[in-house]
C-alpha cells in the first residue's frame, strides 16, 4: 500500500478546495489552480481534509494513488506558500539582469538571451550574487522554466562555467595534461 497515497492532505486556513468528480479546484491567497485526475481514483473532501483512495491493489492503481495525492498536495502548497527555484551563474562576465518582467542573461554568447516569463511565473535577480529566483504557484511550471533557463548554458565540467541550480554539484574534469619536455 502506498505510504504517500494514504497520507491525508490538510487544507490550511485561507485555502478553499472544491472537488467535482475528477476535477479538483484549489483557491488560496497566491492564486487558483485546477487539475483533472484519473477517474479511478476516489478523491474526497471532508472537514478540511482531502483523502485519495484507490479502487484496487493493482500495481498501476497503486502508482496512480501516490501520484494523485502528491499532485493535489502540490496544488494546496502552491496556492498557500508558492514554490521557488534558485539558479546560480558562474563565469567571468556572466550576469543576469531584469528588464521589466523579462529576464536577460549574458552568458558568453554574441548576444544576450531574453527569457519572457510564462503566465504565473515571476523572476527575481540578485546581480551581486549572480542568482536568479524563479517563483510561481505551479510546481511543474516553476521547475520547467528553471530547467529552460539552465539549458541556455549548462555548467561545463572543465571550468564550471554556466548556469546551475543552487547547491548543484558539477563534477569537474582535469583537462589536457600539456606537453612534457624530455
Amino acid at each position: 500500500m502506498s505510504r504517500i497515497g494514504r497520507m491525508p492532505i490538510v487544507i490550511p486556513d485561507g485555502v478553499q478546495a472544491e472537488i467535482k468528480n475528477t476535477k479538483v479546484r484549489v483557491k488560496g491567497p497566491k492564486g487558483e489552480l485546477t487539475g483533472e485526475f484519473r477517474p479511478e481514483m476516489l478523491i474526497k473532501l471532508e472537514d478540511g481534509i482531502i483523502t485519495v483512495e484507490k479502487p484496487s491493489d493493482a500495481p498501476r492503481m497503486r502508482a496512480f494513488h501516490g501520484l494523485t495525492r502528491s499532485l493535489i498536495n502540490n496544488m494546496v502548497v502552491g496556492v498557500s506558500e508558492g514554490f521557488e527555484k534558485t539558479l546560480q551563474i558562474e563565469g567571468v562576465g556572466y550576469r543576469p539582469e531584469l528588464e521589466g518582467k523579462d529576464l536577460i542573461v549574458h552568458v558568453g554568447f554574441s548576444h544576450p538571451v531574453r527569457v519572457s516569463p510564462l503566465e504565473g511565473i515571476e523572476f527575481e535577480v540578485d546581480t551581486r550574487a549572480r542568482t536568479i529566483i524563479v517563483r510561481g504557484i505551479d510546481k511543474e511550471l516553476v521547475g520547467r522554466v528553471a530547467a529552460d533557463i539552465r539549458k541556455i548554458r549548462p555548467p561545463e565540467p572543465y571550468k564550471g562555467k554556466g548556469i546551475r541550480y543552487q547547491g548543484e554539484y558539477v563534477r569537474r574534469k582535469a583537462g589536457k595534461a600539456g606537453k612534457v619536455m624530455a
